[in-house]
């Protein structure tokens, strides 16, 4: 079998993990960002985004459009809700204080993981897809009658796995635009840069917090959903997404949007054509490399502001 085949088929598998990566990581900038929080539950959270999606598509099961529908808009909301409970029954009383509120966090994430087990059970369960045509990888070849397709067998990808990919793009554009040009961005970043300042002009900040944490958690929970009919719900699945999700903030910048996104199509793509013709292990120890090259020679990430 040709390379260039395989190789599309590995961008393809790439930038489906970059899309789910990107709206994970945007969640965990997002609150370190305007928080200045470390969220070691960040994973957690998108675990219990695809423990209630199955729940919500289970309970649905009559169609699995109508399923899929309902989780996709019912899991992030409330996971979202979770979020803001924690920020106003933990985080807040610890006053957001970083070192204090990373120990609440680790405390967090073992609460939740038990919780799930105990009520989810150890086995992983599927989603099913609202969609899943199979559509083949087409090749071009160069002969002498000119240009010419076909289709090496065995190699495909998925109608939903391309709609993940688009639904990722509409999404990072939703936050792009509520971040930039909207009311309430303008108040995130006001908070962002200076906390004091923005309370003495009557800026609300722990509502303010309240709503950004559960904004990360929200978009965790969503690429949960995304990902769930391909990759099955269970109450471990939290532990690579914190990890290369705090891979992607490093490299990005610590609370930069765009270095998030960036770094996450780096990482995802990465992954995704590392994974295919070596082993996911090894994309692993690179993405782990990448981060301590950064880490020497740029500490600030590839966006982030330079320290005063």
């Amino acid at each position: 079998m040709e390379f260039g085949p395989h190789l599309i088929l590995a961008i393809l598998e790439g930038l489906v993990q970059a899309s789910v990566l990107t709206l994970t990581a945007l969640g965990l900038s997002l609150v370190f960002g305007v928080m200045r929080v470390v969220n070691v539950a960040h994973g957690e959270f998108f675990m219990l985004g695809a423990v209630f999606a199955y729940g919500v598509a289970n309970a649905l099961a009559g169609s699995p459009v109508i399923g899929f529908v309902a989780a996709l808009i019912i899991a992030p909301l409330l996971v979202g809700a979770l979020a803001v409970a924690s920020d106003w029954l933990i985080l807040r009383r610890l006053n957001y204080d970083p070192e204090r509120t990373i120990v609440a966090t680790i405390g967090m994430l073992y609460v939740i993981q038990q919780v799930t087990l105990m009520t989810f059970g150890p086995d992983a369960k599927p989603v099913a897809p609202p969609f899943n045509q199979r559509l083949a990888i087409p090749w071009v070849e160069f002969t002498d009658k000119g240009m010419e397709f076909y289709y090496p067998w065995g190699l495909a990808t998925t109608s939903y796995k391309l709609f993940v990919i688009a639904a990722a793009i509409a999404i990072g554009l939703a936050i792009w635009a509520l971040m930039t040009r909207s009311k309430i961005g303008l108040i995130l970043r006001a908070t962002q840069l200076d906390r004091e300042t923005a309370q003495a002009f009557g800026i609300p900040v722990e509502r303010v917090y309240a709503f950004v944490f559960g904004l990360g958690a929200a978009l965790a929970a969503l690429g949960a959903v995304l990902i769930t009919p391909i990759q099955q719900a269970h109450y471990l699945m939290g532990g690579d997404p914190l990890l290369l999700s705090f891979i992607v903030v490093i490299i990005g910048g610590l609370g930069s949007l765009r270095g998030t996104v960036v770094a996450a199509i780096l990482i995802g793509l990465s992954n995704g054509i590392i994974s295919v013709f070596f082993s996911p292990t090894l994309a692993k120890i690179l993405a782990t490399l990448l981060v301590a090259m950064v880490l020497v020679y740029r500490p600030q990430g590839l966006f982030g502001a330079k320290p005063a």
